[in-house]
């Protein structure tokens, strides 16, 4: 056996590329079939995806488990019964993710070993399918205690579009380019897919007013991004170099920023939204590990001629070979109308995550280049993700240009931003050639109105 390479619990061989880049191994074979009904045809989550996540029953108690077709399995168990690493026990009787996200990735990939096996083999059925729940009779819950929630504006599109609208001769401020522009958002207010949207009440005020009012916002939108989970901690002081910032990353998901502009316009300056963001923030509650994700590294794209070149400290050549994923993501809407008539929700944009500007582990080292300190289940958003064209914009500001060219709905309703009764569904999924499509389940919110 050589150096690079590592025996997986199969016997089969998973070669270990360098820090913070997860190599392709048997998990991912396409040809790899689940015992469990409906798994191998699942969109979302066949036996190559195994993602995380917590989720109770009637009695409440958090369990961790993965979602494998239409089921979840309840990890605690096989955990006891020592069929899964007994070096993750500790972690996997806990409540949340936050303790098996600070151990090291080797324990997680390890787990995903025996998780396979057992998924994949006559001998693990015995023990695995009597631990299998339908995931319709589970609720699921956030993944993490979440200490802190950082949303960047690494979609350059997007943050070019929404510039357009107030400054139309230079849209990108000049330091766009050379740092990553991120916020502290409220991690008290970030919420499982399927939690009411309530309408945010805050100041407003329009052009011709003379001061603002106060009451809820009229001009409420959505914004496509993904959700990084950080794994391990760094020290106070302590820095995550660049080439190393990819063994910070735990897992992805789908990240709903709800925002009202009318609120955001009037309060953001001088130190950024406030009212306009801190309302809610919806995530997909399953973590797709990056071990998952290993197919679908990509080269982040080549920055256009004239662009500065990233800071040395934000320069890493393999991140740069791969350090980009291969997931299209989509927006759909459904009105409380189209919802009465039996109508599917309708797709208001489509486009790839390599429309980032930023790579996810350029956001990490850059959040730690000032010593701050990342622990496990803290929360990246990356900013909206738009593409150069109208049908990939991520939210509503560009695709009504800020409430001037109203949507036409399917049922003949115009919308230029989020009515109530509106449900907003995002959707992603990794694909590659040659690798079997994974998908990220549901992030999902409909606007309830007011809170009661």
């Amino acid at each position: 056996m050589g150096p690079d390479q590592a025996r997986a619990p199969s016997g089969r061989l998973a070669s270990r590329g360098a820090p913070g880049v997860i190599s392709i191994d048997h998990t991912h074979d396409p040809a790899a079939s689940c015992w469990i009904p409906g798994a191998d045809a699942h969109p979302d989550f066949p036996v190559q995806n195994l993602p995380l996540g917590v989720f109770s029953l009637a009695d409440g108690a958090p369990r961790l488990g993965t979602a494998i077709g239409p089921f979840i399995l309840d990890l605690s168990a096989p955990s006891a019964e020592g069929v899964l690493p007994a070096a993750l026990a500790p972690a996997l009787a806990a409540p949340t993710l936050n303790l098996l996200f600070a151990l090291p990735a080797d324990a997680r990939r390890e787990m995903r070993w025996a998780l396979f096996e057992g998924l994949t083999s006559p001998a693990g059925r015995k023990t695995f399918e009597r631990h299998l729940l339908e995931a319709a009779d589970c609720r699921l819950r956030l993944p993490f205690v979440i200490g802190d929630y950082t949303d960047f504006y690494a979609g350059i599109h997007h943050a070019a579009n929404i510039g357009k609208q107030f400054r139309p001769e230079s849209p990108l401020l000049p330091n766009y380019k050379y740092v990553p522009i991120g916020y502290h958002g409220r991690a008290s207010s970030v919420q499982a897919s399927g939690a009411p949207v309530f309408r945010p009440k805050g100041q407003r005020k329009s052009a011709d007013a003379p001061s603002p009012d106060y009451g809820p916002s009229q001009r409420l939108d959505y914004e496509l991004e993904l959700a990084v989970w950080v794994a391990g901690s760094n020290a106070i002081g302590e820095t995550t170099p660049i080439a190393c910032a990819g063994d910070r990353i735990g897992g992805i998901g789908l990240l709903n920023d709800w925002s009202a502009r009318d609120i955001q316009a009037w309060e953001y300056q001088p130190l950024g939204p406030f009212l306009a963001k801190s309302f809610l923030t919806t995530v997909s509650p399953w973590v797709v590990t990056m071990e998952a994700l290993a197919p679908f590294r990509r080269a982040q794209p080549p920055r256009p001629e004239g662009d500065p070149p990233p800071l040395p400290y934000l320069l890493d050549e393999a991140d740069q070979a791969e350090g980009a994923l291969a997931i299209d993501l989509e927006v759909l809407l459904q009105s409380a109308r189209m919802r009465k008539a039996g109508m599917a929700p309708v797709r208001l944009s489509y486009g790839p995550a390599t429309n980032l500007y930023w790579t996810i582990a350029q956001l990490v080292a850059h959040h730690t280049a000032n010593g701050c300190n990342l622990n496990p289940g803290d929360l990246l958003g990356t900013g909206t993700i738009s593409g150069a064209e109208k049908g990939a914009f991520g939210s509503l500001a560009e695709l009504s240009e800020a409430g001037r060219t109203p949507l036409t709905l399917p049922t003949g309703e115009l919308r230029t931003f989020l009515e109530d009764g509106d449900e907003v569904q995002l959707k992603g999924t990794a694909s590659a050639p040659g690798y079997r499509s994974i998908g990220f389940g549901p992030c999902c919110g409909r606007v309830a109105g007011e809170a009661p």
